[in-house]
């Protein structure tokens, strides 16, 4: 007997909390619910804003270490310690897998502008690490020169190297191109590449010369991802959706009172 009036009792209070929650569910008004629901949606955009500020100290972190400390003609100030390219290339993986890691567990929205249109895209939209690029291809630049003097004898053409430097730096005068810039770079290794007998010498260059889809970056954010500003998406989508659903119910029942009329 005392088990059967335990299980009652139980049976007794579960109902009553389910009808209290009922109760208290029907009792809140569609107002209520917009009036909880307006300052969620600033809570939301809030932390949205909060984890797009935070992919954007990241990534000017990553395109900082891309830099190492150079300035607009890619010399280190003086007083500014010059760092190896081993330190320089550790350094930029680091910063690189952050930014990738933080990217790829937030819900990072971001606005482009894409010919003349802005548009919303999920990540941190693409980035070219210009600078390790340009070194790299630089020291490819600068063998081929060594290379290029020690077979200079038995080449036709002289020195294709100094012959492409005494094109190129004409126009990078011209029209302001630094020495590491990605247009002299181009201008050098399209000079050497027009002789055939500089084969060897290109061959060189080009093993040497990384492509540059490897330092291009676009790390993409999912849609939702469980954070603060993930939850509080959720939420605000539930009382949305309540609100809607109330809306056209209303709307129904009133249509079919007009139909009863």
């Amino acid at each position: 007997m005392g088990g059967f009036w335990k299980k009652r009792v139980k049976e007794d209070t579960a109902e009553k909390r389910k009808n209290h929650l009922l109760n208290f569910l029907k009792s809140i008004r569609t107002w209520h619910l917009i009036l909880v629901l307006i300052p969620l949606l600033f809570m939301t955009a809030t932390f949205l804003r909060f984890d797009h500020l935070k992919m954007n100290e990241l990534k000017t972190a990553v395109l900082e270490a891309d830099r190492a400390g150079e300035d607009e003609e890619g010399k280190v100030p003086e007083g500014v310690e010059q760092k190896s390219q081993e330190e320089i290339t550790k350094d930029i993986s680091e910063k690189v897998k952050e930014l990738k890691s933080f990217t790829e567990s937030h819900t990072v929205m971001n606005f482009l502008d894409k010919n003349g249109k802005t548009e919303l895209v999920f990540g941190t939209g693409p980035f070219y690490l210009e600078h390790q690029y340009n070194r790299l291809a630089l020291a490819a630049l600068k063998q081929a020169q060594e290379l290029a003097a020690t077979i200079s004898d038995n080449n036709p053409n002289g020195n294709v190297y100094a012959y492409a430097n005494s094109v190129c730096q004409p126009q990078a005068i011209r029209y302001g191109w630094a020495w590491n810039s990605a247009q002299f770079i181009a201008c050098m290794t399209g000079e050497i590449n027009k002789y055939p007998v500089s084969d060897y010498i290109t061959s060189q260059i080009t093993a040497s010369i990384p492509n540059t889809a490897l330092f291009r970056y676009d790390f993409a954010s999912p849609v939702w991802a469980p954070t603060p500003a993930g939850i509080l998406m959720v939420i605000s989508a539930l009382i949305v959706l309540i609100i809607v659903f109330r809306i056209i119910t209303w709307l129904l029942l009133r249509i079919a009172l007009i139909f009863i009329k």
